[in-house]
């Protein structure tokens, strides 16, 4: 009964944190000059992907493969399908050439690799698929090139124009903020998953569906409120780099300690996700030359939703 109602709270939670860490995060941006799309991508990306960093060690230490690659794979395909679908529906998200010719394309360079790593028998490495201790070490060192990228990104763009900080806000309250939005949504996004996953279980679906679905967006839930609240706030620099930066934090980062930790055996049968998360990329970088150039119009994002409610149902059918 507690596992429930804790699943309750986790929203409100989850919401609130939300709020104070866009506020905290921007302020922090603004005072330092920092473009608000570098701390989306570091700061914010790493705070929300916090949730699928738990949820895979605790799966990966206990042997809950299934649960684990599916967590991440599914909450990359939820946040590009789902967050911005949604996100996109409130208003067009106009995205940076930054971003276009180089954020999108690294996270379509993170689902590549991760299905070329999964596949071993394709590629003749190995009679088992899986994601060994070797090619952790391989994700890890990807994440630390992004992060050197992401930190010489902000670099370039110290001297942009970016608007004035607000000075009645002092710089350890902005930083309270920032830690305090950053604990709501870590614990609300966790007591969700274990609710949502109790639920689950009583209907008795596979680890696999579970984790493409239930946890999966579970733990999406803290990069669709951190987005929300980013774009009604005008921040879409923010919401755009929170779901790329997620999506390349989950494989390089959450995926690579992941395997670190215990090897993971991978499901052939999974493909299907697998190819779905690298077409996810793929789409949104082509959507955004279709209509508006760098833009995310309303009808796309209603064409991502559509796509993410097909994705779901495809998985509940066959049982995946």
């Amino acid at each position: 009964m507690l596992v429930y109602l804790l699943f309750a709270v986790g929203f409100l939670l989850l919401i609130k944190g939300a709020d104070w860490l866009i506020e905290g995060a921007a302020d922090i941006a603004r005072k330092f000059r920092i473009p608000e799309i570098v701390i989306g991508l570091t700061v914010v990306a790493f705070g929300t992907s916090a949730p699928e960093l738990a949820v895979n060690i605790i799966a990966s230490v206990n042997g809950n493969n299934g649960l684990a690659i599916g967590n991440i794979v599914g909450s990359n395909i939820a946040n590009v399908l789902l967050i911005l679908g949604v996100a996109g529906t409130i208003t067009n998200l106009t995205v940076q050439k930054n971003t276009v010719w180089r954020e999108i394309p690294f996270s379509l360079f993170a689902a590549l690799l991760l299905g070329f790593l999964v596949n071993d028998q394709i590629s003749g490495d190995s009679q088992t698929d899986q994601i060994s201790r070797a090619d952790g070490l391989i994700l890890i060192s990807m994440f630390v090139l992004f992060l050197f990228y992401t930190f010489h990104l902000g670099k370039n763009n110290l001297t942009e124009e970016l608007p004035e900080a607000d000075d009645a806000r002092p710089m350890w309250k902005s930083i309270g903020m920032l830690l305090t939005g950053l604990a709501g949504l870590v614990i609300g996004g966790q007591w969700i998953v274990d609710g949502a996953v109790s639920l689950a279980r009583l209907f008795g679906y596979s680890e696999s569906f579970v984790g493409f679905t239930i946890v999966a967006i579970g733990t999406s839930l803290p990069e669709l409120a951190t987005a929300v609240v980013a774009v009604r706030k005008g921040n879409t620099d923010l919401a755009i780099g929170n779901v790329i930066g997620s999506n390349v934090f989950n494989i390089f980062w959450v995926l690579g300690l992941s395997a670190s930790i215990s090897p993971m055996t991978f499901d052939a049968g999974d493909n299907f996700s697998i190819l779905l998360n690298i077409g996810c990329s793929a789409i949104l970088f082509a959507l955004l030359f279709i209509g508006k150039r760098h833009t995310l119009q309303k009808w796309q994002a209603v064409l991502l939703l559509f796509g993410y409610l097909a994705y779901i149902t495809f998985l509940t059918m066959s049982g995946k």
